[in-house]
């Protein structure tokens, strides 16, 4: 796995810093701001961009429905509280009320992931990977309401949902098992989100 770092010597980058320099990058590049490091995110696999586009569309299609207000988003720059961190989700809910040319919001109601190579880097002097510092955050985050951690490479989807105020978390293995999503219009299967994927089972002919 080889990843990509912003070499500026020893020096932290600041939020405001990051976003100056996300702005001179070219815009196929995908960055993260990791505990003040400028890190370039691996570029993502078929199966990891059709994951999230499933995703995408489900929630959209629903949302059309339930909540008109809302929009779901590949890729939405998020701007979050946390100085040295600025991950960029896979798949945000936001507001459908957006300027055009508008790039970042600092306020999203669901946050998923898709677990790429780059998210099982383990953060520099901690024993943690960066997608739990990542999930971590998104659950902070004071309008977020779920929170989706997608594996690629088998049906299994770790969901966060807030109740009343509260985390509930289950972990979802069975592409049978309903994902539902109430705040958001959504129930459907776990298999849905891998449609048109290596890891979808094809039925006998």
């Amino acid at each position: 796995m080889q990843i990509t770092v912003h070499d500026r010597g020893t020096s932290r980058m600041s939020a405001s810093e990051f976003r100056s320099f996300q702005a001179r990058r070219p815009d196929h590049e995908r960055w993260e701001l990791v505990g003040g490091v400028a890190m370039m995110m691996t570029p993502p696999t078929i199966a990891h961009n059709q994951i999230a586009s499933n995703l995408e569309r489900l929630l959209n299609d629903a949302l059309a429905r339930h909540a008109p207000a809302w929009l779901a988003a590949q890729r939405p720059g998020l701007d979050l509280g946390t100085g040295d961190f600025r991950p960029e989700p896979d798949v945000g809910v936001i507001d459908a009320d957006y300027d055009p040319g508008q790039r970042f919001v600092d306020k999203a109601y669901l946050l998923a992931e898709v677990i790429s190579d780059t998210d099982e880097v383990i953060l520099p002097g901690t024993d943690r990977r960066w997608i739990e510092v990542k999930r971590e955050l998104y659950r902070a985050h004071p309008h977020c309401l779920a929170v989706l951690v997608i594996a690629q490479d088998r049906m299994e989807v770790a969901l966060d949902l807030k109740v009343d105020g509260r985390w509930m978390s289950n972990l979802l293995q069975s592409g049978e098992t309903k994902l539902s999503l109430r705040d958001f219009g959504l129930t459907c299967r776990v298999a849905d989100l891998y449609d048109r994927t290596p890891v979808q089972r094809t039925p006998p002919a």
